[in-house]
């Protein structure tokens, strides 16, 4: 996930421009030192004076606009909002220090008013409209055509009284988001247990939970314990219990937080000439229209229900082993009668791996398995400012030379978002400065004397991460920021991503880092090809899951906001498309971020893994370590950002338009995996 994206449709000018007049290289790190609350709020009032400055600089021109006596003002208010708006988004996210958490949220407010009265500026418009583009290169051409749609997306073209109230319910949008964040993020819940009821958790689990004074242990809702509970614990009363807590996170205080966040969002989207949020925040996406998602959602349907239907008959079969009169599976079952279907099917214990992922180990692979194929170096920059012990940073070079900084964030603590995204410091530009980025993650290892052994899908969900992480500093050395980093449409930003993790299932890819934490011995390659042939089971459900969060999406904001129950909404969709029975008692609604952040194109992961198992089909499955095919896929599609289509930069690399052929296939591979395609 990209939590650059998070924001509502409002800042659609921060998202897409600028030019760079010739200027020293401003490359040293953003966060420096320990700023109190009020030095905070200062650097980043200081950013928006001085980008307020030189869009009144860019106003005063006289006689012909051009791109040097307009874009390059409008340049540096931009690059002065983008650090301010994405730096305290960050902070407001990851500061373990509350006062500096609400500065940083108030930043955030502020930028994106700013933003929202600069995209609603007639004469910023008018004045971009102006320039004389004859002589300008395609990827300038290409930036300013865009910009000058999403100043109209924005409302530009309104009366003052339309304007005024555009203005005034983006900035509440802005707040709402945050508090429906914030809910989420503090409603960290427990519960209690007796140290016998642990009973099929790893023992590296076990020892790191240890009881209390009371004598009971106590699980949290946080990754770390919820997914090893929620797929090992024997006792079925103790998956219950925490899957219960993990699903009412946040409820019920965003029921109300959630319907305020929708009606808004209709209000605005009517205000701007749409029938409803759905038509109006794809209108610049690859879809196009909310038409086009449904038919997108309903041709996925249509190619996953009957595997769907095969994989859940198996686990109720395995689930009656154990209870005769069982007839359902309920969802806090799913993943454990899911690796029991694995080890007596498919010869697979997901335990069986977690010993060849300590974090540390892990951490330094990805890093050099993508450094080898992409050509760069990483280094660890030792004692380096940062705002909590945990975290660390490194910069990134190229043939010697500093090309990009990033920091890594990733290990639970309270009040830290808590799940797994990127998070932009600031966008590269060519000659001005470069990106710096942030992963945030929740994985196990924080403790020094713990191995911090991870689950596989830990492993994934990192190079998932690290996938945006690439994206955004390869892209990030444009002439302009509004085409620098992921400026690409919405619908693509997740295929980058969801393609690097095919890595987690390559032999040879692994052996580079997944070794034994006690022997050293490097994970056996058969038991990565076991591990993905169990893992081949269920695809056909976990798509199904995809489209019940992509309907519910989508049908919160393609209708009146009067007519949106979303937790009945969830309830039919769950029914709809999964076998599994909807659990009375939850309200999965209330923690449901993406309702905040992705609004109606939730469709966007599942689009997005189309193009990427279409972008894999080129490279070459028996030696996915070869840099060839790696660096014309940096250089056709990473590279470029924002500077074209995303169909075009696919078809660049692809050699022809991508389609659905690559993704059909691999959804109906045979589930013993003799026909994997991947």
């Amino acid at each position: 996930m990209n939590p650059t994206l998070r924001k509502p449709l409002l800042m659609l000018t921060l998202a897409a421009l600028v030019a760079v007049p010739v200027r020293a290289a401003e490359d040293g790190p953003f966060w420096a030192g320990h700023p109190e609350p009020a030095s905070f709020s200062k650097l980043h009032v200081d950013h928006l004076e001085k980008a307020k400055a030189a869009v009144a600089r860019m106003l005063a021109v006289q006689g012909k606009r051009t791109v040097e006596n307009t874009l390059v003002h409008y340049d540096e208010a931009l690059i002065q909002l983008d650090a301010a708006g994405a730096q305290a988004s960050l902070i407001e996210s990851v500061h373990p220090d509350s006062a500096m958490r609400t500065t940083a949220e108030k930043v955030t407010q502020d930028v994106s008013a700013y933003g929202t009265e600069l995209s609603l500026d007639r004469r910023v418009y008018r004045a971009l409209k102006a320039m004389d583009l004859a002589g300008a290169d395609p990827e300038t051409r290409y930036f300013v055509e865009r910009e000058l749609r999403d100043f109209r997306l924005a409302g530009v073209d309104k009366d003052d009284a339309t304007r005024k109230r555009i203005k005034a319910l983006n900035e509440e949008l802005v707040k709402i988001g945050q508090e429906f964040g914030r809910n989420i993020r503090e409603d960290v819940r427990t519960i209690q247990i007796d140290p016998a009821e642990l009973e099929g958790m790893p023992q590296d689990f076990i020892d790191g939970h240890k009881p209390g004074t009371d004598g009971k242990v106590t699980l949290d809702i946080n990754y770390p314990d919820y997914i090893p509970v929620i797929s090992y614990a024997r006792k079925d009363e103790v998956r219950k219990r925490l899957y219960m807590e993990f699903q009412n996170r946040a409820h019920p205080k965003n029921t109300e937080v959630l319907q305020r966040l929708i009606a808004r969002r209709e209000e605005l989207a009517r205000l701007l000439g749409f029938p409803h949020w759905a038509e109006y925040i794809t209108a610049n996406k690859m879809s196009g229209s909310a038409g086009a998602v449904r038919r997108f959602i309903d041709k996925v349907v249509a190619t996953s229900g009957a595997r769907a239907e095969r994989e859940y008959q198996v686990l109720l079969q395995r689930k009656r082993k154990d209870d005769p009169a069982a007839g359902a599976v309920n969802f806090w079952e799913f993943p454990y009668y899911s690796e029991q279907v694995q080890k007596s099917d498919y010869n697979f214990d997901s335990q069986s791996v977690r010993p060849y992922f300590p974090y540390a180990r892990v951490k330094q692979g990805i890093l050099d398995l993508t450094a080898r194929l992409f050509g760069v170096e990483f280094r660890r920059v030792e004692n380096a400012p940062v705002w909590h012990p945990s975290v660390e940073c490194y910069e990134m070079f190229e043939d010697g030379k500093l090309a990009a900084r990033f920091y890594l964030d990733m290990h639970p603590r309270p009040d830290k978002y808590n799940h797994a995204a990127q998070f932009n410091v600031r966008n590269g530009v060519a000659g001005r400065q470069i990106p710096e980025a942030t992963l945030v993650c929740n994985f196990p290892g924080a403790d020094p004397d713990d191995p911090g052994l991870m689950e596989h899908g830990d492993v994934e969900t990192f190079l998932h991460e690290f996938g945006h992480l690439l994206h955004t500093l390869f892209a990030g050395n444009h002439r302009w920021m509004g085409v620098s980093g992921i400026r690409t449409e919405w619908d693509f930003v997740e295929a980058p991503s969801q393609m690097l993790e095919e890595w987690a299932w390559d032999p040879a890819s692994l052996a580079v880092f997944a070794k034994h934490h006690q022997t050293n011995e490097a994970i056996p390659a058969d038991l990565v090809r076991q591990m993905k042939r169990a893992k081949d089971y269920g695809e056909g459900l976990r798509t199904r899951r995809q489209l019940v969060y992509a309907d519910l999406s989508l049908s919160c904001y393609d209708r009146s906001a009067s007519r949106v129950d979303a937790e009945a909404f969830l309830a039919e969709r769950v029914k709809k498309y999964q076998p599994f029975p909807f659990i009375e008692g939850t309200h999965f609604t209330c923690s449901f971020g993406h309702l905040d952040g992705y609004s109606a194109i939730y469709y966007t992961y599942m689009w997005s893994l189309v193009i990427a198992k279409d972008m894999f089909s080129q490279f070459d499955r028996n030696d996915m370590l070869a840099s060839g095919v790696a660096k014309r896929y940096r250089d056709t599609v990473l590279a470029p950002g924002g500077s074209a289509p995303a169909a075009r930069l696919v078809e660049n690399f692809l050699r022809r338009p991508f389609d659905f052929e690559a993704f059909r296939k691999w959804l109906n591979q045979e589930e013993d995996g003799k026909a994997s395609v991947n």
